[in-house]
């Protein structure tokens, strides 16, 4: 099987883009509210205090991410799977992530500024 048919090459890349992003913005986190760079929800934007507590929180979870994905990938040398099967994996672990991070900085933050 050639390398890039491989089972889980999405996760591969996705883990590796989201480990350099989670690098990017712990190193060089967004000072202050605005619409371009950083974790950007209604939530998250609503004071200072959140901001940064979401820019820090939520880098950390994509480190946490990216680190399921980059694991993820080697089940490719473990399982086979043929065909457009191989699509399933590659689409959901990805995006299974991307609501982690969501949903846990969300929860972090109703728990940190519950009444604010």
């Amino acid at each position: 099987m050639e390398w890039t048919a491989d089972l889980l090459q999405m996760p591969l890349l996705c883990g590796i883009i989201f480990m350099i992003a989670a690098i990017v913005m712990y190193v060089f986190p967004p000072k202050k509210i605005n619409a371009l760079y950083g974790y950007r929800t209604s939530s998250s934007m609503k004071s200072e205090e959140r901001w940064h507590f979401a820019q820090r929180f939520s880098t950390l979870k994509m480190a946490q991410g990216s680190v399921f994905l980059l694991l993820s990938s080697f089940l490719g040398l473990l399982i086979t799977i043929e065909g457009k099967l191989q699509l399933v994996p590659g689409i959901l672990f990805p995006l299974l992530v991307v609501f982690y991070i969501l949903f846990s900085t969300e929860a972090a933050l109703k728990n940190k500024f519950p009444n604010k």
